[in-house]
């Protein structure tokens, strides 16, 4: 869907309007917050964030919540009236990619290390730039202009986008592993969709070649093609069509010798479920943390506390 509306003017309404309209419909079909999250499924707290109009959600959420709540499709009309990033700034220096992004017909990626942007959660791209912003206002911003980015490849005319991951991608924790086990269930969906293909490098893959660096190819409308790459805040480009035709032949030659989409996900189902666990666990470990640290406290109140001298049985007497 277009972010803007059928008359093609700016945004008909804003998502604080898009969470009023759903809290009005869940309530009146008698569901909680966390009733409706759990029929999605999704967090609770991405429902409630979706109310409060602090989260974006994606069309597929608003289908459905149209399909449960019985709305005759209200939600997702909506959602397509919403200029949901208006004015985002993106950073000098990757201003021109973009623009390419805005326009580009074809896109091939290959990432290594983190997912690349157009494949990351919100809560995945808070936690990136977190590490290296101080701001919060500048986390904030950064990771709005980022989802701007997606929006038009998330759409069912979008342009194809075909993206090689490393394995490293998916180990690398980034934030905690329930965001790292949201963004594989993100990659999981967004992998269905028709314009997107991801598939996935296991490290131990032998005879494969891969790229020196993440790198994008790209095409735009008119044909030229771009190779893009990134260093340390800083954005390269290069369209001399030999180096294009050399790297896109390296991209060609993983993709072949990589596993299938359908293959990959099966992967990234695993890995999925190891975060799953180890989340489990870890709840497990603090409840049991949690019970040893209050036995230690009543041990030590026990030692501490005013100690009484226990009565002595009197020897008996003997009877003369």
């Amino acid at each position: 869907m277009s972010r803007r509306n059928a008359e093609g003017g700016a945004a008909a309404t804003t998502a604080a309007v898009f969470g009023e309209v759903l809290k009005h419909f869940r309530e009146a079909a008698d569901l909680t917050q966390e009733g409706l999250a759990r029929q999605i499924p999704c967090d609770r707290s991405h429902v409630a964030r979706v109310e409060a109009g602090t989260r974006v959600p994606q069309d597929t959420f608003a289908k459905s919540c149209d399909e449960l709540l019985g709305t005759g499709g209200v939600l997702g009309r909506l959602w397509g009236r919403i200029d949901w990033y208006p004015q985002v700034e993106h950073p000098d220096w990757f201003r021109r990619r973009a623009e390419m992004d805005a326009v580009a017909v074809d896109l091939r990626e290959y990432q290594e290390g983190v997912v690349p942007g157009l494949l990351q959660t919100e809560d995945y791209a808070r936690a990136l730039f977190g590490r290296r912003l101080a701001s919060p206002d500048e986390v904030e911003e950064r990771v709005r202009a980022r989802l701007s980015r997606q929006r038009r490849f998330l759409e069912a005319d979008g342009p194809f986008y075909s993206v090689v991951l490393d394995e490293s991608c998916l180990h690398n924790l980034v934030g905690t592993p329930a965001v790292m086990r949201d963004q594989c269930a993100h990659l999981l969906r967004v992998g269905q969709r028709p314009g997107i293909h991801i598939q996935v490098v296991p490290s131990g893959l032998p005879g494969v070649v891969r790229p020196n660096g993440s790198m994008s190819l790209i095409t735009l409308p008119e044909g030229h093609q771009w190779v893009y790459s990134e260093s340390l805040d800083r954005g390269h480009f290069n369209d001399d069509p030999a180096v294009f035709a050399s790297h896109s032949q390296t991209y060609d030659v993983l993709r072949a010798d990589a596993p299938s989409a359908r293959e990959s996900a099966a992967l990234i189902s695993d890995v999925m479920e190891r975060y799953e666990h180890h989340g489990q666990a870890r709840a497990e470990r603090g409840d049991l943390d949690q019970e040893q640290l209050q036995r230690r406290q009543r041990r030590q109140l026990r030692r501490s506390g005013p100690r009484f001298p226990h009565p002595r049985p009197r020897p008996r007497q003997q009877e003369p």
